[in-house]
């Protein structure tokens, strides 16, 4: 990257030495790229407030001749989202979309959708009155389509009944099967993923709508809850591990 220019956020800054950090970005054209900011801990005029996690910023790095990775050598600040950073429940679900990305992206792996997702879901949680929970909802259905980890909300993925053939009004998830149980199938089905058939359809439309309309969907206590236990379990069984940041997220909600 000789000197290239690219929109990017910040999803992740480590301390490395006494002045100098590693920097995680997901940018609009290259994906995920690390680079080192030198000297960024005590310069007071190149990155002083600007390296800030879930900032946007546009950069420009260049390829070091001693270090494998990229010198960050400009960073202009676009959003700072100060309301994120000022809020300790934004903050930790900003955390967990970050972390999410962090861990399943590759690096120079071109993620066009995905940026433009983070960045929705960031505008929105700093600027509108949309609930963090729906942003995360809306986050979470996304990165599972981007990331082909989709689940199946269309039917039973055991006897192949699609939804409105289902009598009853609630369904099992499987998580070894990706997708829902009717009655009939899911005996073996461990029990604390159930789902109304009124949440999975308003999953099924937030997932399908576009990004703009996301805002008009309302969800209902029992709603909220189904859909976020079903992708707080079912994000983190495919990536392979508890993300850190999801733990701290729910000690949030819980306080």
């Amino acid at each position: 990257m000789p000197g290239s220019s690219t929109s990017a956020i910040i999803l992740r800054r480590v301390d490395y030495g006494d002045y100098d950090l590693i920097l995680s970005f997901l940018t609009s054209d290259r994906g995920k790229i690390s680079a080192i900011a030198k000297s960024a801990k005590k310069s007071t005029k190149r990155f002083a407030g600007v390296l800030e996690q879930f900032s946007i910023l546009q950069i420009v790095c260049s390829t070091g001749r001693r270090s494998s990775l990229p010198i960050l050598q400009e960073a202009l600040l676009i959003k700072p989202f100060p309301r994120i950073r000022a809020d300790i429940e934004k903050t930790a679900y900003a955390s967990y979309w970050s972390e999410l990305i962090d861990s399943w992206s590759e690096e120079g792996q071109q993620q066009n959708d995905l940026f433009r997702l983070f960045r929705h879901v960031l505008v929105q949680l700093d600027q509108s009155g949309m609930p963090p929970a729906v942003l995360s909802i809306l986050f979470q259905l996304r990165f599972l389509r981007i990331s082909g980890f989709r689940p199946n909300l269309n039917g039973c993925v055991a006897c192949r009944r699609e939804l409105d053939q289902i009598k009853r009004n609630t369904l099992h998830f499987d998580l070894s099967r990706g997708g829902l149980m009717c009655g009939r199938c899911s005996s073996s089905v461990s029990p604390r993923l159930v789902l109304s058939k009124g949440s999975i359809k308003q999953l099924l439309w937030l997932e399908k709508e576009a990004l703009s309309k996301a805002d008009r969907i309302r969800f209902s206590r029992q709603a909220l809850d189904e859909s976020l236990n079903l992708l707080e379990t079912f994000v983190p069984y495919h990536l392979g591990q508890e993300p850190r940041s999801l733990t701290f997220l729910r000690q949030i909600r819980q306080s």
